[in-house]
């Protein structure tokens, strides 16, 4: 196998993409985690004078897209075209500027799809199998693997039908389920007889224990899946009962499983970048064997996909390799693991850009925070922290002194000459950078950048100039001339992670006619032309007020209170008419029976008397009262509201309570004692 190892700068072209985000909801902060940092590595190989490429695209086939789709009542094709233009809206605000970014359902991905299917199939890595699939005769289909949960047969988890997803997080083959269930209608499945179509991963156990021992990128990456090839692999279900998708070649009755069309867009979406540059078979230096470099920014979520199915796949095939994995860690959103489902989320464009955040901030956040590898806790509070103290306190006061004062006391660059120790801390700057670039660690590079703005604060402060401007101006114009080298350089630096920052400071150094995204990282050697004119300077980075945090911290704990409050089962809070109180049925309901629901921690279900029925009623009140508490208890229940699934289970109804007022999330049913059941309230 070819050496993998490769330093940057290099001569040879790299491509770099990014897991593709599912065009199925908004934008949210946890696709910063990839995006962002494979953005900014784009930008820094760039000012290395790299050739590099970048895309990505939209995920729009597999169950996700489905479900989503049915539960808008919308086609999947509709669904998708509606997120696929939010992605497309949403990137170039954020400055993330992809060159080609396409969809899995575009006609050059079903091509080279089917095309990568065929070669594996005549290689022999193909073959058919029948195989048992879950089949829901509630909903009278056969259902493919996300339509699906049950128990982990390995940590006994709940589970979804191809993943442990809230457990260990192995890949489950079709069938491999413990008490399969409809995802969809809580029924349990029954199993059927289906011919479906195997990819021979096992084929590939050595080649992979040899291919990751050498591949580049995080440790995380290659660790992870050394371990799950140490532990042995088993052939890989490559076709499902789902009409959407791209259909299997020789059987169209069967679509390929998502996770086979997903990475083949990387290539794919590269043929695009080359047709639209008028060079269609550009795309051949980085997919068929040369020397183009691949490298792949994702979550560590899809380590499985990414470092054991797709090389083996690409081997199979007889495609080049990934040079490089780089895995992000998780995102948590205050503490907490991200749920959407729970209110832990922030998104990009209802939470962040409407609220008139300058998005260079958050790129800043998203690489400087935390190391590549470990989770990152989302916070307001420490990103308030974050820009107030480091971008405003450290960096932006430097570079607004700098240039103020120079403009005042001398209207453009002052005559000097560069300090050779302000050139050794540019230099050492200069190499920590590309350092942090080929450990694949961005932090490193912020981190980097923050200890040359402090050095020029240091530096501005000994050497007062507001004082020697008025014994020896001269003197003076020296400090300031190589304080405004180091302005330059931070420029310069700084632009990968807030191109529109680095504008805002090349503009005011008076760099008009250039474009400070071309400017080379050895340019920040060179200081400013002394008499260049200056123009009033403005601060390039403004605090976040505390009125502004408040604002952000108080939407996601409405959020995470209004997901609570659904969980229990209650509506969300709001005005009503007097029309439509009239309309809520509220009667006295006995309580018959009261047991725990099955993994989960608050809720109970309740057989409820209401008089003329009893009902199965679902709440949220385990973590409060022993089931033997609410037994034989009348309290008032709402029993018109829309049936609604709760863990698992149809909830006919909500019992009524009332939260303690000096102890929140104390909850205290209406019991209206000596009255019969169905009595109702008028």
């Amino acid at each position: 196998m070819k050496e993998q190892n490769v330093t940057y700068p290099c001569s040879e072209p790299v491509l770099v993409t990014c897991g593709l985000p599912y065009a199925s909801g908004p934008m949210h902060i946890g696709h910063m985690r990839t995006y962002v940092p494979a953005d900014v590595f784009v930008r820094l190989l760039r000012k290395m004078r790299v050739n590099v490429t970048f895309v990505c695209g939209s995920d729009t086939h597999g169950t996700p897209i489905v479900t989503a789709a049915e539960k808008a009542g919308v086609s999947p094709k509709e669904l998708y075209l509606k997120y696929h233009q939010h992605y497309l809206d949403l990137f170039p605000r954020l400055h993330i500027e992809f060159d080609n970014y396409g969809t899995t359902d575009d006609p050059e991905n079903h091509h080279r799809t089917r095309e990568i299917v065929r070669a594996l199939q005549a290689n022999g890595y193909v073959y058919a199998k029948e195989l048992e699939t879950p089949y829901c005769e509630k909903c009278g289909r056969s259902l493919p693997d996300r339509f699906v949960r049950g128990e982990c047969p390995y940590c006994h988890a709940d589970a979804r039908g191809d993943e442990c997803d809230q457990g260990c997080g192995r890949y489950l083959e079709p069938g491999e389920i413990l008490n399969p269930r409809c995802a969809i209608c809580g029924s349990p499945t029954k199993p059927v007889t289906r011919k479906h179509y195997y990819f021979k991963l096992t084929a590939f156990e050595d080649f992979l224990k040899e291919y990751l021992e050498r591949v580049d990128g995080t440790k995380n990456a290659k660790n992870y899946a050394l371990g799950w090839v140490r532990e042995g692999l088993k052939d890989w279900c490559i076709t499902r009962d789902l009409e959407w998708g791209v259909k299997y070649p020789g059987d169209e009755s069967l679509t390929l499983y998502v996770w086979v069309d997903a990475p083949i867009h990387y290539i794919s979406s590269t043929e695009q970048w080359a047709k639209r540059t008028g060079t269609p078979d550009a795309w051949e230096q980085f997919w068929l064997p040369g020397d183009g470099k691949i490298v792949h920014y994702i979550g560590q979520d899809i380590v499985y996909h990414h470092c054991i199915f797709w090389p083996a796949m690409l081997k199979g095939a007889g495609y080049n390799l990934p040079h490089a994995i780089v895995a992000s860690g998780m995102v948590k959103i205050e503490g907490h693991n991200f749920s959407r489902s729970r209110g832990y989320v922030v998104w990009i464009e209802e939470d962040y850009l409407a609220q008139g955040l300058e998005p260079d901030l958050l790129r800043y956040y998203m690489v400087a925070s935390t190391g590549q590898t470990r989770d990152l806790d989302f916070s307001w509070e420490t990103f308030h922290d974050k820009v107030n103290t480091e971008l405003v306190g450290v960096f932006g006061n430097f570079v607004y002194r700098a240039l103020h004062f120079s403009k005042k006391h001398f209207g453009a660059v002052p005559k000097g000459s560069l300090s050779p120790d302000i050139l050794r801390e540019i230099e050492r700057t200069i190499e920590g950078v590309v350092t942090g670039v080929n450990d694949y660690e961005l932090k490193k590079v912020a981190d980097e950048i923050m200890r040359l703005a402090s050095v020029g604060n240091e530096y501005f402060q000994a050497n007062k100039p507001w004082e020697l401007v008025k014994a020896d101006k001269e003197a003076c114009g020296e400090i300031l001339y190589n304080s405004l080298a180091l302005v330059k350089a931070l420029a310069i630096l700084i632009e990968p992670m807030m191109p529109n920052t680095a504008e805002k400071i090349w503009s005011q150094l008076g760099y008009n006619g250039e474009d400070i995204h071309n400017a080379l990282l050895e340019e920040a050697k060179v200081p400013p032309t002394p008499g260049s004119p200056l123009p009033k300077p403005k601060p390039v980075v403004t605090k976040i007020d505390d009125e502004l945090l408040s604002r952000l911290k108080t939407t996601i704990e409405r959020r995470i209170k209004d997901a609570e409050r659904s969980d229990r089962g209650e509506p969300e809070m709001g005005m009503v008419t007097f029309e439509e109180f009239k309309k809520m049925d509220i009667r006295a309901g006995k309580i018959l029976e009261c047991e725990r629901v099955p993994k989960t921690k608050k809720l109970l279900k309740l057989r409820v008397d209401i008089g003329n029925e009893e009902r199965t009623i679902v709440t949220g009140l385990a973590d409060l009262y022993q089931p033997e508490e609410l037994v034989g208890m009348t309290a008032l229940f709402l029993v018109n509201l829309e049936p609604k699934k709760i863990g698992g289970i149809e909830s006919q109804g909500m019992i009524l309570a009332i939260e303690h007022a000096d102890k929140p999330d104390h909850w205290i049913p209406l019991k209206v004692e000596g009255v019969p059941p169905g009595s109702k309230v008028a």
